[in-house]
């Protein structure tokens, strides 16, 4: 007798899909295709074939029921287009192109505000005076009103003309193996640049040569989270890290000294894993401040090479300290920022828990918190709200800031979080530069500037980009004592100059040199595994000359391949 086989039951699969016109569209398909290849001359073969389909239809309809019996329940497929922010069906939000479309259900991705979208956000461009006004902006006061119309022509401006670098002198693409993480200048030699990386890597590059340039793999494992050059000693930097380590570097030789190790067993799980972030120097009680996930603030005595003292808490424990910052004036004033959504000012004689001078709320998480760089009385702060807050007098009134100023900087992708960086050089100490991250249409190219902004009145001063700079730029940092502009973006640097200069001085090449991947893979460099390996749109157009209003320089691009790297 034969062998009689067993047929297995299967749940039933229900596909769903946004309208019932798409399925009948493939059904009336489908039956094109069939009456096709099927073509049935005989009436008598083509009842038989009806009977067939039939009593398949029973056996499905059969063991459908079999399965409702067993208890199986249906296998569905979804072919219905779901919202990446809400997760519902329907309708779709994000990047298409250059324009950014928002979730209905979700109030305006820019301002954060219900009853309009980001396309027509009346705070897409910069408004005059930001969201909250400066005070005496905009009031009625006749007096008010007199000295703007008959004085204020007659009072001279003593701010002077901000000098913006707005065009790409040279670059290095995919200098590192994984994003920035931050950059800082050398304070003596003004054509040194120095960059970390997510790998915990340092680079030194002389942008002014392009081609003299290194790289330190063996000083951190993972993300140089921060670092700050030795008031003593232009030739050591201090670096910390999220391995828990504070470094001293010797720039010349790349010889490393762990100066703290909040791990020294090594790993030991999540929750007992402290990252180092927010990092600042005390020149004259000779102190590294360092802060970590947890809350907490560490004092590294910099004679000793030592840690000093207990740690503090000084945000809320078991959140992160993104940001420290001395005061240039008064250095026992400490500017603190963290995920708690707070910003807070301490005064380092009497550190302790919960005694801060002054704390500054934040609907959200504060990246980070700056005093002005010159007289120090000011502050301005970067949220992930969307919102760049400036305080105008750290002696007045902190209750609320004097400016808040609607700026796009929330992003959901891998990338080194934005931050509303000082003009150091600007003597009216108004001007910040800050990446965006909602993209532009520039002639159908999708861009992401990096913005000037007058935090005085709010006004966007001015929007730098390259037509083949594709990727985000959230690193920014402006020279100390010359007009340049240092960006990181993705893996790759790139060094802005004013036009101006440019155009005094004789006919140059403007020099872009590109890492080869096989010889970074040879120093260790490995590829870069999240979303932030975007510069590849640049360097797929490394034989196009890059794109310039006023006249095309000639482009010299060259492999970094004959130089080596150290690591």
């Amino acid at each position: 007798m034969p062998v009689r086989a067993r047929r297995a039951s299967f749940p039933e699969v229900v596909i769903e899909r946004d309208t019932d016109t798409e399925e009948s569209s493939e059904e009336e398909e489908e039956e094109e295709v069939e009456d096709d290849a099927v073509e049935l001359d005989d009436p008598e073969e083509e009842e038989e074939v009806v009977e067939v389909k039939g009593k398949e239809d029973e056996e499905g309809s059969s063991a459908a029921a079999i399965n409702n019996k067993k208890g199986k329940s249906p296998i569905t497929i979804s072919l219905k287009k779901v919202c990446k922010v809400c997760k519902k069906t329907g309708h779709q939000a994000g990047f298409q192109g250059a324009t950014y479309i928002d979730c209905p259900m979700k109030p305006c991705f820019l301002c954060k505000l219900p009853g309009h979208t980001t396309v027509n956000c009346p705070h897409r461009a910069a408004i005059e005076f930001g969201v909250i006004p400066a005070s005496r902006k905009r009031t009625h006061n006749s007096l008010d009103y007199v000295f703007e119309r008959q004085l204020r022509h007659r009072v001279p401006s003593i701010k002077p003309a901000f000098v913006i670098p707005d065009e790409v002198k040279c670059a290095v693409i995919r200098y590192h193996s994984r994003r920035i993480t931050c950059l800082e200048f050398h304070p003596t030699n003004n054509n040194i640049l120095l960059s970390g990386d997510k790998k915990g890597q340092l680079g030194v590059w002389d942008f002014s040569k392009v081609y003299e340039k290194t790289v330190y793999g063996n000083i951190h494992s993972c993300l140089l989270n921060n670092m700050k050059f030795s008031p003593a000693n232009d030739g050591t930097i201090y670096a910390a890290s999220s391995d828990g380590t504070v470094s001293c570097t010797d720039l010349e030789t790349g010889l490393s000294t762990s100066l703290m190790d909040l791990n020294p067993n090594g790993w030991q799980g999540g929750n007992s894993w402290r990252m180092l972030y927010g990092m600042d120097l005390n020149a004259e009680k000779g102190l590294v401040l360092v802060a970590d996930n947890f809350g907490f603030v560490h004092l590294v005595d910099v004679r000793s090479n030592s840690k000093k003292g207990d740690s503090i808490l000084i945000h809320k424990k078991g959140t992160k300290v993104v940001g420290l910052h001395c005061n240039p004036v008064q250095p026992d004033l400490l500017l603190s920022c963290g995920n708690d959504h707070f910003a807070r000012i301490w005064d380092i004689r009497r550190l302790e828990a919960e005694s801060f001078l002054h704390g500054l709320p934040h609907t959200r998480v504060v990246n980070s918190a700056y005093f002005s760089p010159l007289s120090g009385s000011k502050i301005v702060t970067t949220s992930i709200d969307n919102r760049i807050r400036v305080w105008d007098s750290i002696f007045g009134n902190l209750d609320a800031p004097s400016r808040e100023i609607v700026h796009s900087h929330d992003f959901n992708r891998h990338l080194t979080p934005f931050r509303a960086e000082w003009d150091p050089k600007d003597p009216s100490e108004s001007l910040v530069v800050v990446g965006r991250y909602i993209s532009e249409n520039y002639n159908g190219a999708a861009l992401h500037p990096i913005d000037f902004i007058d935090i005085s009145t709010g006004q966007l001063v001015a929007e730098v980009m390259d037509p083949n700079i594709t990727t985000i730029s959230p690193v920014n940092k402006l020279h100390p004592r010359d007009d340049v502009l240092a960006s990181g973006s993705s893996r790759s640097l790139f060094i802005w100059r004013p036009k101006e200069k440019l155009e005094m001085v004789q006919e140059k090449e403007r020099k872009i040199v590109v890492c080869d991947r096989k010889n970074s893979k040879k120093f260790g460099h490995g590829s870069d595994d999240d979303d932030d390996s975007g510069d590849d749109d640049f360097s797929s157009k490394k034989g196009k000359s890059l794109k310039s209003k006023s006249r095309k320089p000639n482009l010299a691009i060259a492999s970094c391949s004959k130089k080596k790297k150290k690591s």
